[in-house]
């Protein structure tokens, strides 16, 4: 394709993302289509001969739009806020035109500094010391993974040099939240550690992990001559943005030489509001931690930011230094292909550098406090409300709720819970998820998206109630 004809039809892209955005509240909150519809309307076989642009983007807008889950609207209350801010999507749209890759420092030197400046803006924002250093990794579950395998290698002397964990005379141990998200136990039995040596420790009535739990926990492994490892403590868990109280938690691991992991992927974007860093008091005793600004923050997916407080043993147990890649700038810079999985990097730092140049702190903050106030705000609707009860402390952004009719219990309140949240979500007016906490059904309601406002809030507590009412009558 001749830039001329790319300039023609980007206008015509950007009109069309433009004119998705400004449209998409007059949309479905939540796909219509049926399984196969989309797939069916192709053609089953691959193109032979080149295609008009215009007629690709035509099916573009015939077919793909009309099926979309709109995760931008303002009445998407579902699983976390994805905001993919206009700001942040110029800097995705010039990294991939500009075809950068990050195989070491000098094959982009704007692709790495300018990844070691937002990351240290974020660390500066969310009032982290100096101590820390920050990649962008694509997801919390990378991340997660990075920072089982850093612990691994560190209570093993770096077995990956010798014969790995096949050869260690003793499991090692990992202990989290029943309460984690599920991206914890994958990253234990990607890394190798085993589902029996991975300790789900109980939680306490906020659903944060119990501290004696853990001491117990990790005594009785002692005992039985297995090795403690490592803890991944949860800022903001998945299912209710419950936060384990990290400065206990931190002197035990301290103490027992075990590390320490923060999952604060969707939660850690509030923390560049100081009334909010209570909540990872003690943050300064982690190895590691992450948080995902492609959540809450705004940044387009995907935008992980992972902060070692030792990035040498990051490096160490990362590094791969093949001839190829060397060159005489190796020891003055940073090359990020020693900090996580992947050789090859996009250039993601700039969404995070376009998001906070365009926006400024002071704005992110400002949109933050404004879904806080409006989670506050629902949690005393459900409070003061007959039949309704919330389920857990609302720390955050998310409220966990249940509609409780008299004489409805167990399965069959289950079954109720499941069909309100249902209707709401096939009416296409609002996007709740459904979980399971404590053994029951309930409904997460999870505020964030960057359009969302006390009016679209205040409407789905009336479309609550409801169909609620209607599933009853």
């Amino acid at each position: 394709m001749h830039p001329d004809e790319f300039r023609r039809l980007g206008y015509r892209v950007v009109d069309l993302i433009a004119e998705y955005r400004a449209s998409i509240a007059d949309r479905p909150v939540w796909s219509q289509a049926q399984p196969g519809e989309v797939r069916s309307q192709f053609p089953a076989t691959p193109p032979e001969q080149p295609e008009p642009p215009d007629a690709i983007l035509a099916d573009v807008e015939r077919i793909i739009m009309p099926a979309l889950s709109n995760w931008q609207h303002p009445r998407f209350f579902g699983y976390f806020p994805a905001n993919a801010s206009l700001a942040s999507l110029l800097g995705d749209m010039l990294s991939g035109g500009l075809g950068q890759l990050g195989l070491n420092w000098q094959a982009s030197p704007p692709l790495t500094e300018l990844e070691e400046l937002t990351t240290d803006w974020m660390r500066q924002l969310l009032g982290l010391s100096a101590v820390w250093r920050g990649v962008i990794q694509d997801t919390a579950s990378t991340s997660t993974l990075v920072a089982l395998l850093c612990a691994r290698e560190r209570a093993s002397d770096h077995s990956q040099t010798r014969g790995g964990m096949q050869a260690l005379p003793r499991p090692l141990i990992v202990y989290t939240s029943a309460q984690s998200h599920s991206s914890v136990e994958k990253a234990a039995l990607l890394a190798g550690f085993g589902r029996d040596n991975l300790r789900l420790l109980p939680v306490d009535e906020t659903f944060a992990l119990r501290v004696d739990a853990l001491e117990a926990a990790i005594a009785a492994d002692r005992a039985a001559g297995n090795v403690p490892c490592a803890v991944v403590a949860s800022i903001g868990a998945t299912a209710t943005t419950a936060c384990d109280p990290l400065e206990p938690i931190g002197a035990i691991c301290q103490r027992e030489g075990v590390w320490l992991h923060v999952d604060a992927a969707m939660a850690g974007s509030a923390m560049i509001l100081p009334e909010c860093r209570y909540l990872w008091q003690g943050i300064e005793q982690a190895d590691s931690l992450v948080l995902n600004p492609h959540k809450w923050l705004g940044a387009a997916f995907d935008c992980s930011l992972y902060y070692a407080r030792d990035p040498q043993h990051l490096i160490r147990v990362m590094s791969t230094n093949p001839s190829y890649l060397q060159t005489s700038a190796d020891g003055a810079v940073t090359n990020y292909r020693d900090w996580g999985i992947p050789l090859g990097r996009r250039f993601r730092a700039l969404k995070l550098y376009f998001l906070l140049r365009c926006e400024g702190a002071e704005g992110l903050r400002a949109r933050l406090r404004r879904d806080l106030a409006n989670a506050r705000w629902l949690a005393a609707q459900i409070d003061a409300a007959p039949d309704w009860r919330r389920l857990a402390p609302t720390p955050l952004q998310t409220v966990c709720v249940r509609h409780e009719p008299a004489g409805l219990t167990g399965e069959e309140l289950d079954r109720h819970t499941l069909r309100w949240v249902g209707a709401i979500n096939a009416s296409g007016a609002a996007y709740l998820t459904p979980a399971i906490l404590e053994g029951r059904w309930m409904a997460r309601i999870s505020i964030g998206a960057e359009p969302t406002e006390h009016a679209d809030v205040a409407a789905l507590w009336e479309l609550m109630q409801h169909t609620a009412r209607q599933m009853i009558g």
